[in-house]
């Protein structure tokens, strides 16, 4: 008769907590901001050219950690939400870049709302001194394991 070893159950895995508050974390922000017709990704990339200069589509790819082709679609539908505008580059007419419109500008920080209070929602029962301790590892980890991309869905 042969034993079956002892596996560990789900609850076991520190991903499975991580995966399980980010799951609620996440899908309660998208709800809100779908409520302004926002996306994640269109936040993220919005949030990314607020406060800056207007930028090269492939800049903002970079940073992001997102594909240019992937920020050519989303760019195509917040300006058709007339909250980002594609301009020729001053530098290089070939260039194009990316900017914020005075309206982008406006919704920023009415989205910035939603996501601190979102964070508040959540994470408003741990300490000010246990929310540093989180990030400061959850930060560590990302760092040590190279994880550049924003998390976008």
């Amino acid at each position: 008769m042969t034993s079956n070893p002892r596996i560990s159950d789900l609850t076991d895995h520190l991903g499975f907590w991580l995966r399980t508050v980010s799951n609620h974390v996440s899908q309660s922000f998208a709800a809100k901001l779908a409520d302004r017709n926002i996306t994640v990704a269109e936040w993220v990339v919005m949030r990314s050219l607020y406060g800056n200069e207007p930028m090269a589509p492939s800049r903002l790819a970079a940073d992001i950690g997102m594909t240019r082709g992937a920020i050519t679609k989303l760019a195509d539908r917040l300006i058709a939400k007339s909250l980002i505008i594609r301009r020729s580059s001053e530098e290089d007419g070939r260039a194009q870049t990316l900017g914020l419109t005075k309206r982008g500008v406006e919704l920023v920080p009415q989205l910035a709302v939603l996501a601190d209070g979102n964070d508040a929602e959540f994470f408003g029962t741990l300490s000010a001194g246990e929310r540093r301790t989180l990030e400061k590892l959850l930060r560590r980890l990302a760092e040590q394991g190279d994880m550049r991309t924003m998390p976008i869905d």
